[in-house]
């Protein structure tokens, strides 16, 4: 912490959940080929955070900062508000400690979601 004249200056806290107390986050839901595909690239960039599995819809939902839903704009996906998923959930890559360090960054999500979209489609022919 920092001094500052004879007073202890606060530090910021962080956005993580509390006990008890469930905050928000956003997640980027895409086709389950899709998800799996970026999962793969993001892990051998070390960039992958937790990802949702909803195997009734066939999706993959990856964990990003509240507030990328407010700008996220990318054919073949969608992001939304959630409060932050419990462990009860069905986890394809469970939260290693606190939902912070678990979020993908939304720029390198999107760059390794191009990527697997040009990769799936050069596998099938197109």
């Amino acid at each position: 912490m920092q001094v500052e004249a004879g007073r202890q200056a606060r530090q910021p806290r962080q956005a993580e959940p509390r006990r008890g107390k469930r905050t928000q986050c956003d997640v980027v839901t895409v086709p389950e080929r899709q998800g799996l595909e970026t999962v793969d690239i993001l892990r051998l960039r070390g960039g992958c955070g937790a990802v949702l599995h909803e195997d009734s819809e066939s999706t993959l939902s990856f964990l990003v900062p509240f507030g990328t839903a407010d700008g996220w704009q990318l054919p073949g996906s969608s992001c939304r508000h959630v409060p932050v998923p419990g462990p009860e959930r069905d986890w394809l890559l469970p939260p290693p400690g606190g939902v912070r360090a678990a979020l993908t960054d939304p720029a390198q999500l999107r760059a390794a979601l191009g990527e697997a979209a040009r990769t799936l489609a050069a596998s099938d022919g197109f």
